[in-house]
């Protein structure tokens, strides 16, 4: 059966600069076993399927697979997959809210003029980060205690600690190295450090993370990291207003990820989605 193929660059500055998905969106029929065959053939961080929602609050059901293993939930699939599925959907012309449904609930996306948004989900873990894990973290970032400013658990799913430090330009020297750990298990780590004011952008991300084989990675641009941090900066007061953050620079990349605040406290995050492959494939 032939089915409809996107792949997309997501929170792009330019052309593929970004973090590319793939998409599948004609995933029904499709074995659990098909869909990770598949996510671990395109070769990329994610690969997603859009199948029929499951509930009449939902226009569409998206499942997300890592190389390895499906995820309930994350920041630049979900718009990608938003993206490829509104090119080949019937959505009036009015309509600027869209209701997602993952493994982890519902999920509003939103047009938000040339770009997508998705709302940030609730933190699972939100509080101080104990010494015992600022030390050993300090040495993986290869940074002395004093240039790290604040840590904070900012975890909606990975597991994320995040590490703010004193500038962007520090965030971009860091040299981290996992084999430096001895806490055990598995690390994901967000760092955050603002640029001067004036700049074009107000925050630089990196997020670090270990895969199945414990080995230390860079993702590209990071929707759940960018929602996560936001939520931070904001209940803390160290941004009072729309920002935009750069990703992905050391990478060679040049991801931007828009990030805005409704009156109720909603924290949207927003990016550029382009399809650069579109096509069909036989599965």
């Amino acid at each position: 059966m032939r089915r409809r193929f996107h792949q997309v660059d997501v929170f792009g500055a330019g052309p593929f600069s970004g973090n590319p998905l793939a998409v599948v969106l004609d995933g029904e029929g499709l074995t659990t076993e098909q869909m990770q065959s598949l996510a671990r053939w395109t070769n990329l961080s994610e690969t997603t399927f859009i199948l029929p929602s499951t509930t009449a609050d939902a226009d569409y059901r998206v499942r997300i697979f890592t190389l390895a293993r499906e995820l309930p939930f994350a920041g630049h699939p979900t718009l990608g997959s938003c993206h490829a599925w509104l090119s080949g959907s019937d959505v009036r012309r009015d309509q600027d809210v869209f209701i997602q449904e993952c493994e982890a609930g519902l999920v509003n996306v939103r047009r938000n003029g040339g770009r997508l948004a998705f709302a940030a989900p609730p933190l699972l873990r939100y509080g101080p980060v104990s010494d015992a894990l600022v030390d050993p973290l300090a040495v993986v970032v290869g940074l002395e205690r004093e240039q790290i400013v604040d840590t904070h658990w900012i975890d909606n799913g990975p597991g994320r600690v995040g590490l703010l430090l004193w500038d962007a330009e520090t965030v971009l020297q860091v040299e981290p190295d996992f084999g430096r750990y001895t806490g055990g298990g598995s690390l994901d780590i967000g760092l955050v450090g603002p640029y001067p004011q004036g700049s074009e952008c107000a925050f630089e991300l990196r997020a670090l993370f270990s895969d199945d084989q414990g080995k230390m990675r860079e993702d590209p641009v990071t929707g759940s990291l960018n929602a996560s941090v936001a939520q931070w900066l904001f209940a803390t007061e160290r941004v009072g207003g729309p920002y935009v953050a750069s990703q992905g620079t050391r990478l060679g990349r040049k991801g931007r990820a828009h990030i805005t605040r409704d009156s109720d406290g909603t924290i949207w995050v927003g990016g550029q989605i382009v399809s650069y492959i579109t096509g069909e494939l036989d599965i």
